[in-house]
């Protein structure tokens, strides 16, 4: 049976172990009571001759899959419930139903499963070893601790359980105890990469370099096509100050598995660190497809669509990243930015300094040459300089509607002098034109007659433009 069931067995361990690199605890868990699986039968269980046809079956359609590099899930899972149904005993069937179901995204019915198939074998320890995985990932770190235990306790030689238990201790920062269990499993198997795994992280998170240099090396030409084992490599390279080296170890991680995270992770932060916006909008979008609620990748694409003039489009990723994780700092501080430099709402991106400076733990927990503090008086000096527009602005309006007051006043008054008459004139009847001054005694409108001298005789008027008097012609004395 263990035959049979040895082609699912890395497909799930492998994954489920880079998962688990994840996880991290505050502090050691004490271990949890497990409910133990019945005891094994006492003779060999006869599985039906059907059974087995139909396991074989489903087998050789997993392998063919796999060199296509194109699982059919929900078809493996028909073929393995059809040899599971033939024979309730076939706990190897239920052990690939867990995987299958895991792949799928059912979490719950893996657990089940793998329950079942240590209830039908308690001999089946990968069960055990899969089902505390997703204990540990589900942050149930005192269950995985118990079922390792309780692998170690029955198969006292098995390498892959203390290769775990090290992993836990080295999250909890006891690297000695972390170290003892990976040396012993490594006793036991000497390639198990998993414990060489946990000695590399155990040196870099201790700053050893070049320990965890050589341990890494071993581990590749121990397996070549181990993403994480790349990656170990780049991080280790990436600390040295070797960018370019980290650079294609985590393009050969991607190489062995296109969609490995943290290899596009690390390119991302790369990519982003030189200014590559394209380069880092490829990688974070591979992150999403993998994890849409990351919300720090979607800040982080808004970062590399904002380098490439992309302004709305970052803005929705810093709204994404909002809903997700209101507490993310980096999200108001990416706001802010745009809105101070782009949008020209200096106001509002100051609010968001504020508030990032407050989920960052206040002024005192940041660095004082944190960029934050140049930015936000760089936004409340544009702020003070657009109030003081305003009321400059403001005021020579007022002073505008002053002098437009003053000169109507000036005109208004002008044209009233303009109006008067003359001292000594006559004032005109109709008071309109001065041309109208005197009133005419007769309706007619005829001259009126000369005035007449005190001696009663008439004086004839006087010739209109009369001729000069020559005093050498004669004169009429006649009377």
């Amino acid at each position: 049976m263990n035959r049979r069931m040895h082609p699912f067995r890395p497909l799930l361990l492998a994954t489920l172990a880079l998962t688990a690199v994840g996880c991290s605890t505050t502090k050691q868990a004490a271990p949890a009571p497990v409910a133990k699986p019945v005891a094994a039968p006492t003779g060999p269980v006869s599985i039906s001759n059907r059974a087995m046809l139909l396991f074989d079956d489903a087998v050789k359609s997993f392998d063919a899959q796999k060199k296509a590099k194109a699982f059919d899930y929900p078809s493996l899972e028909r073929k393995f419930k059809a040899a599971l149904e033939a024979d309730q005993n076939l706990a190897e069937a239920e052990y690939n139903l867990g995987v299958i179901a895991e792949r799928m995204g059912k979490a719950d019915e893996a657990k089940a499963r793998y329950a079942s198939a240590l209830t039908k074998k308690p001999s089946l320890r990968q069960a055990s070893d899969n089902l505390a995985i997703m204990k540990q990932n589900s942050g149930d770190v005192a269950g995985a601790v118990a079922l390792y235990q309780d692998v170690l306790t029955r198969y006292p030689d098995d390498a892959g359980s203390r290769a775990r238990l090290a992993e836990i201790y080295r999250q909890n920062n006891d690297h000695d105890k972390a170290m003892e269990l990976s040396r012993a499993a490594l006793m036991r198997d000497p390639m198990n990469t998993n414990a060489l795994k946990v000695m590399i992280r155990s040196y870099l998170d201790r700053k050893q370099l070049a320990m965890a240099k050589l341990v890494a090396l071993r581990a590749v030409k121990l397996d070549g096509a181990d993403p994480e084992l790349h990656q170990a490599v780049g991080l280790i390279l990436l600390k040295e100050g070797d960018t370019e080296g980290a650079r294609l170890q985590f393009k050969s991680a991607l190489e062995a598995k296109a969609d490995y995270v943290p290899a596009h992770v690390e390119l991302a932060q790369l990519a982003l660190g030189a200014e590559d916006f394209p380069g880092a909008e490829e990688h974070l979008r591979r992150i999403l497809q993998a994890d849409g609620k990351n919300a720090a990748a979607h800040v982080d694409l808004g970062i590399a669509l904002k380098g490439q003039g992309q302004y709305d489009k970052a803005m929705q990723e810093y709204d994404e990243a909002e809903k997700l994780n209101p507490d993310l700092g980096a999200t108001y501080l990416n706001r802010g930015i745009i809105l101070h430099k782009v949008k020209d709402a200096p106001e509002r991106a100051v609010e968001l300094y504020k508030k990032y400076i407050a989920l960052a733990g206040g002024e005192v927990a940041l660095n004082a040459e944190s960029p934050v503090f140049g930015l936000m008086r760089e936004a409340e000096s544009i702020v003070q300089a657009k109030r003081e527009a305003q009321a400059a602005e403001a005021q020579a309006k007022q002073m505008e509607a002053l002098q437009a007051q003053q000169q109507a006043a000036m005109k208004a008054e002008e044209a009233k002098q303009k109006g008067q008459t003359p001292p000594g004139g006559a004032t005109p009847a109709s008071g309109t034109t001065p041309e109208s001054q005197a009133t005419p005694a007769s309706a007619s409108g005829a001259q009126q007659p000369a005035a007449t001298p005190a001696g009663g005789t008439q004086t004839a008027p006087a010739q209109k433009n009369a001729a000069p008097v020559d005093s050498d012609e004669p004169t009429d004395d006649l009377l």
